[in-house]
């Protein structure tokens, strides 16, 4: 998008422009969406309705975007703006990933060793405790583990194979629409990450939203858009109902804010913005602020989970030792 706009904003003819970009590609599916985009314009279809052909290259907002740039002639800055966000999205998104990635390892790790202790290690003192086990002496804690070591080790196949059988039985229930209802209801309402997710769903939707009424898009289509790409069904279905009280002359703010998603910081600014009809700028600005407490936020919540993590992981470890100990105190203490 940047490329597209500076070499417009330099005088280049549009077709040249995009021979230019299909040259510079780099991945042979990006080369061939250019090289059909670029027959589509030379044959006098408008470069929106071509980029419309690939909805899973370009996003509708950067369609209708692009669309409102053309019929408005601002289309060099419809495609900064669009390349502008793009790259916004990105880097938070790498930044959330990259913030995650350790305590995931973490986790990951951790689990796998208490496993191997629980399936390996343990059974090689079954043989020991026997004689405790039949005289009834043997701690509960101890006989919960012998247990959970001898079924896993037994049926190990068949727990795996239940194990992939819920999984992607959940993964279809995901697929429909009150699965989806669900999962995003309970994003937000999960311990400590909930309110994570919950400014990010806000911020999306503001950014698109104001991106796009900056643009000259109508507001009704950008709510459309940008109700999408929040992400959330539950949002989705706010902004929804929001839409259709601006179609009967309402507010944005008010639907907004009996919802309960919105934070009354951001509601009582898009109430000021509408009153005095900067709506397209402060809701870019909510969103720069979202983001950057979110971004706050998660690493704080980053910091927490590491000792958090290793607390339960050594926990476990310490269980399945003392589980161990407790019988062999026993026993000497009998001797």
């Amino acid at each position: 998008y940047s490329q597209l706009a500076s070499l417009l904003r330099s005088g280049v003819p549009m077709l040249r422009s995009l021979a230019v970009i299909r040259e510079q590609a780099s991945n042979p599916t990006l080369t061939q969406v250019m090289d059909d985009i670029y027959v589509a314009v030379e044959d006098g279809q408008p470069m929106a309705d071509a980029m419309e052909s690939y909805p899973r290259v370009f996003s509708e907002m950067a369609v209708n975007m692009t669309r409102a740039g053309a019929e408005g002639g601002f289309l060099e800055d419809a495609l900064e703006r669009v390349a502008y966000f793009t790259e916004q999205q990105e880097d938070l998104k790498s930044r959330t990933v990259g913030a995650l990635a350790y305590p995931v390892f973490l986790g990951s790790v951790g689990s796998l060793i208490v496993v191997a202790l629980v399936v390996f290690f343990v059974p090689k003192f079954g043989e020991l405790f026997e004689t405790l086990r039949d005289r009834g002496e043997l701690p509960v804690l101890t006989e919960w583990l012998l247990w959970l070591s001898d079924t896993l080790n037994r049926y190990w196949l068949l727990l795996l194979g239940l194990s992939f059988g819920a999984f992607f039985a959940f993964r279809v229930r995901l697929q429909s629409e009150e699965g989806r209802r669900f999962i995003d209801s309970w994003k937000m309402r999960m311990w400590l990450v909930g309110p994570i997710f919950q400014s990010l769903a806000v911020a999306r939707f503001c950014r698109v939203l104001g991106t796009l009424l900056h643009n000259g898009v109508p507001i009704l289509k950008s709510l459309g858009i940008s109700r999408e790409a929040a992400g959330n069904r539950m949002l989705s279905e706010a902004i929804e109902e929001a839409s259709e009280n601006i179609t009967s002359g309402a507010s944005l703010s008010r639907p907004l804010a009996a919802s309960g998603y919105f934070p009354k910081t951001v509601v009582e600014m898009i109430a000021v913005a509408e009153e005095s009809n900067t709506l397209d700028r402060v809701l870019v600005e909510v969103a720069d602020g979202l983001e950057k407490r979110t971004a706050r936020r998660l690493d704080l919540v980053v910091r927490l989970l590491e000792p958090i993590m290793l607390l339960v992981l050594a926990g476990a470890v310490l269980l399945v030792v003392i589980a161990l100990l407790l019988p062999v105190i026993k026993m000497s203490s009998t001797i």
